[in-house]
């Protein structure tokens, strides 16, 4: 039934405008639709990002959102740290860490919050 349908990953946020400030001005997303006062759609690849002012943003506890960036992570990841952005860092069973990146066999991700603590996630593929 929706094997062949679109997804959008949706990110609840406190104030679209700190956000907008983030995907666009750090992640450097752009818009691709959707606007409101208090909703924006971002085109990402050939996915669709919508962020929306909700009270309840930031109670994820879990990655809402992940890029596949291939062999470009490394660099990603010295970039938006080069923006200030500070990536978390966990303690998963089989991983190391390399600076900012998770290794565990050939996978490598990275893990960063929104401003709103929104988990997103850069993995190599």
């Amino acid at each position: 039934m929706l094997q062949n349908k679109n997804a959008m990953a949706t990110l609840a946020v406190k104030d679209i405008g700190v956000a907008r400030k983030f995907y666009e001005g750090i992640l450097g997303l752009k818009q691709s639709g959707t606007e409101g006062p208090s909703v924006v759609s971002y085109a990402s690849g050939a996915s669709e990002l919508l962020v929306y002012e909700s009270q309840y943003a930031g109670t994820n506890q879990a990655t809402a959102a992940t890029w596949v960036v291939g062999d470009e992570l490394d660099g990603i990841v010295r970039q938006l740290r080069s923006k200030g952005v500070n990536f978390e860092h966990y303690d998963l069973p089989d991983t190391q860490r390399e600076g900012d990146v998770h290794v565990s066999g050939s996978t490598r991700v990275a893990w960063l919050k929104d401003p709103d603590g929104n988990i997103l996630s850069l993995v190599n593929g």
